[in-house]
């Protein structure tokens, strides 16, 4: 889950302040948050990233993905006239920084009026060097950590404490709130029906996927219930493993309604969604894909968490109806946890906080004032 420093870089970002992040996190949080592809260098990986060797394409998975060391995994590209397999973009030990990475973390460094460095202890290379790279243009560098760090004496400022209280500090003085972290998973029900041999009954099968495959995991979802409308007669379900499948066979002119109980992982703060779907059996021979304007949805559901102060609110993205054999599948997107972040009180003046000024050589304690007494204040105050 995104931290508060997370989401306040994501603001700062927004303001225009932040030029670019790089990281040498393999979480994948940075994207999570809202920081744009394009404005950020993930140069050790992303181990919820897998990408095509051949098109480039990259694709941000909601599960781990099973390898480290720029390997191929089980998937395919997925762009048209591509199908190539994918790779993973975790570095193994003897992998050098890939160039997409590093290059623009050297562009931007360069460029930098003022590099920070929070949380890092600055010991893995060629990446703790970076930050130097803004001195010769005139660049300032800020480090944030609670230890000591190799670069420390580069510093213009170092700042021992923790990161996301001195980053909730520096927001405040900006005057600048934090964005709460609204979460969003998909996930989609696909329904399949088949006449059988003598016509009379439908023969369905119903399975709750990942949009990533039919065979990716849904890590978000613990289990789901399944039940039918007050008139049917047809046994509820619990699917407490996965895939989660069910097949059922009905009577060719039945309509009802399927209902869902989607219970989620200990690791969302959303317990359950509640959906429904109509069942109604009609021969045809079109495809078809309903448009969905996929952005909006997640918009409006984004808005509506941060204004219930609540999470679990779901809407169609995307639904699509495949002829032979005859199946409908809808895209669910569902708000799986919300976080919000306030900054109390300024934490950058008090008095738990150690800080070294430039040309200074040495950390001290800063006073409860932030200012220090003159010698003239101290022979007056012994006196």
């Amino acid at each position: 889950m995104p931290s508060m420093t997370h989401m306040a870089l994501v603001e700062l970002e927004r303001a225009g302040i932040l030029k670019f992040v790089i990281s040498q996190n393999v979480d994948g949080l940075h994207l999570r948050s809202g920081i744009p592809r394009e404005k950020l260098s993930e140069l050790h990986g992303d181990s919820f990233m897998e990408m095509c060797p051949s098109c480039g394409a990259e694709y941000l998975r909601d599960f781990e993905v099973e390898t480290i060391g720029l390997k191929e995994t089980s998937r395919r590209c997925s762009v048209e006239k591509c199908g190539a397999k994918l790779k993973d973009t975790v570095l193994d030990w003897e992998d050098a920084l890939p160039p997409k990475e590093i290059d623009p973390a050297e562009k931007h460094c360069k460029m930098a009026d003022l590099v920070l460095c929070l949380g890092t202890s600055l010991q893995i290379t060629p990446a703790c060097n970076l930050p130097l790279k803004c001195l010769r243009g005139g660049g300032k560098i800020v480090i944030v950590n609670l230890q000591k760090t190799p670069k420390d004496k580069k510093a213009n400022v170092v700042i021992h404490g923790l990161v996301d209280k001195v980053v909730a500090g520096v927001m405040e003085s900006l005057n600048m709130k934090i964005p709460p972290y609204v979460r969003i998973d998909l996930f989609q029900i696909i329904l399949t029906q088949s006449l059988s041999g003598d016509q009379r009954f439908i023969n369905w099968t119903l399975r709750v996927a990942s949009v990533h495959g039919l065979t990716s995991q849904l890590p978000f979802i613990e289990s789901i219930e399944v039940s039918f409308s007050d008139n049917q007669n047809y046994k509820d379900a619990v699917l407490d493993k996965q895939p989660f499948l069910m097949k059922r066979r009905t009577a060719r002119n039945e309509t009802f309604d399927i209902f869902f109980k989607v219970n989620y992982s200990d690791g969302c703060d959303c317990v359950s969604t509640q959906l429904s779907l109509p069942f109604e059996f009609k021969v045809s021979t079109e495809e078809h894909e309903e448009i969905i304007d996929k952005e909006a949805v997640l918009q409006s559901l984004r808005e509506k968490a941060v204004e219930e102060s609540s999470c679990g609110q779901s809407g169609v993205v995307e639904r699509r109806a495949v002829s032979e054999p005859r199946s409908e599948a809808v895209v669910y997107a569902t708000v799986t946890s919300l976080r919000t972040y306030h900054c109390q009180q300024s934490l950058l003046a008090n008095g738990y906080l150690k800080w070294k000024l430039e040309g200074s050589g040495t950390s001290r304690k800063r006073s409860r004032t932030g200012k220090r007494k003159s010698k003239a204040q101290e022979e007056e105050s012994k006196a």
